[in-house]
């Protein structure tokens, strides 16, 4: 006995329910193409829904005719988990919160089993309920493994965000030729110095920059995990050639660092961004007026 022969002897449910999936996979398409899961993804062209639902159904037969029905990780899923985590995720982009969704894919369960039924004489007889039961089981773990991917989908979106969240929150300045700054606003944490890092790095590489900036105006505390970040950060731009001032020092956290025992010593400081400019600019052999001189000063 071949082992699809066995199988089919230990599951015949299982094995009738591939083969329905196979015979009417047309008919099912058709039908979903109409569910809210599909209709509402696939707006431009109904022929796109029937297509994307014969796809579900090919890879629902596969998986029942392997028997593994209950298991998300079934080679079937495989062919269409792309397919459903894009609709899935498109649903989510209109507002649908994963609980929608999962009702959206629980909602193919209806059409499926009346054809279903239709294929027996007696659709109350028991062999129809135990294909009714294994198709249920079946779109059910179906439903896991949208969800599976939509939260993974979901993640993976937030991971994005953060990371521009990052970029955008950390923004290299040009502010004179050669010499560039960054602005740093807000709590200062390892994600965030490794952002500030490589776009500093990248900054002084472009601008072809002598001397950087880091004004820490904007961070509200400086402790022994920022002191280091922001020794690392200088350390990276010496070895790119560019000279690194720490600006924005303000009295309260100057005692702080003090207090820490924090040596920055081999750090350039300057109380002020302005103070910082007019230091690199010197140091470039410009001249700058009175009045800029003025505001530079240090207060």
């Amino acid at each position: 006995m071949s082992v699809s022969e066995e199988n089919a002897g230990q599951e015949p449910a299982i094995q009738q329910v591939s083969a329905f999936l196979e015979r009417r996979r047309e008919q099912i398409a058709q039908r979903w193409a109409d569910a809210a899961l599909f209709r509402t993804v696939f707006t431009v062209s109904r022929d796109e829904a029937v297509e994307a639902g014969r796809s579900v159904a090919a890879a629902l037969a596969a998986v029942a005719a392997s028997g593994r029905v209950e298991d998300i990780r079934a080679p079937g899923f495989e062919a269409v988990r792309d397919q459903l985590g894009r609709m899935a995720a498109s649903r989510a982009r209109t507002g649908i919160d994963p609980d929608g969704v999962a009702r959206e894919v629980a909602a193919l369960r209806e059409p499926a089993t009346e054809l279903l039924r239709a294929e027996f004489p007696d659709p109350h007889a028991a062999e129809a309920q135990e294909c009714v039961v294994a198709l249920t089981v079946l779109l059910g773990t179906l439903r896991l493994v949208v969800m599976e991917t939509t939260i993974s989908a979901g993640e993976e979106l937030i991971a994005r965000q953060r990371e521009q969240l990052h970029e955008v929150a950390t923004p290299v300045i040009k502010l004179w030729q050669s010499t560039v700054a960054v602005p740093l606003i807000g709590t200062l944490d390892s994600a965030r110095s490794q952002v500030v890092m490589e776009s500093l790095l990248d900054a002084i590489v472009a601008e072809r920059a002598r001397y950087a900036i880091l004004d820490i105006t904007g961070v509200p505390t400086v402790d022994s995990l920022v002191a280091q970040h922001l020794m690392k950060t200088v350390a990276a731009a010496r070895l790119m050639g560019a000279e690194c001032i720490v600006s924005g020092i303000r009295p309260a956290i100057a005692q702080t660092i003090v207090h820490l025992g924090i040596d920055l010593g081999t750090v350039l400081t300057r109380s002020s961004l302005a103070d910082a400019l007019a230091y690199a600019l010197s140091r470039q052999g410009v001249t700058i007026g009175s009045a800029v001189a003025a505001d530079a000063g240090v207060r």
